[in-house]
């Protein structure tokens, strides 16, 4: 039996700032609930960092939201109201502005050293890390309309439910009272 903090979600987006975890947790939530989880870079990065067309993002996302059953990991603001429409459960990633970029600098300085691929085999660089396009940047930009957002949806009764967690070791707990519990 699964944590009952999910309520029978079955459609669930995975939101936080730039650098939260929102991938590691949607693919741990995916692996625990068995609930397909859809990357959302993977939809809107083809290789090169060439960004797929906005219509086509909105079509590919709305393809996953028309489904039952989903985990994203992420909503970009273009786009957001699609998977808004359908979501049973927003599991926020509402970490603060250190503590998350830390996080996104040192994971994106181990990424820039050894090359591993991301979203459709796209790599890190220390140039793009320090371009008008980093995303260093993207996380200054973004962090407070996102951690706004957040709290709007945690305090709409009309809104998406709402697990807001703003230390990463509760969403960790979170994660191993399910674990645990699938075990049961």
């Amino acid at each position: 039996m699964l944590d009952d903090s999910l309520k029978g979600a079955k459609r669930i987006l995975v939101y936080g700032v730039t650098g939260s975890g929102k991938t590691t947790m949607a693919r741990q939530l995916s692996e625990v609930t068995g609930l397909p989880w859809h990357a959302v870079d993977d939809l809107t990065w083809e290789p090169g960092w060439v960004e797929v067309p906005f219509e086509e993002q909105k079509r590919r996302i709305q393809d996953i939201v028309d489904q039952e059953e989903w985990i994203l990991d992420g909503a970009y603001a273009k786009w957001i109201e699609i998977p808004l429409a359908r979501v049973q459960l927003v599991v926020a990633l509402d970490y603060s502005r250190g503590f998350s970029f830390r996080r996104l600098l040192g994971r994106s300085v181990m990424r820039a050293l050894d090359g591993a691929p991301i979203c459709n085999g796209n790599r890190e660089t220390f140039r793009a890390m320090f371009s008008r396009d980093s995303i260093l940047l993207w996380h200054m930009k973004s962090y407070k309309s996102k951690h706004r957002r957040i709290a709007a949806w945690e305090a709409d009764p009309n809104g998406p439910r709402v697990i807001r967690f703003t230390k990463p070791y509760e969403a960790n707990a979170w994660l191993t009272r399910m674990r645990l519990r699938t075990l049961a």
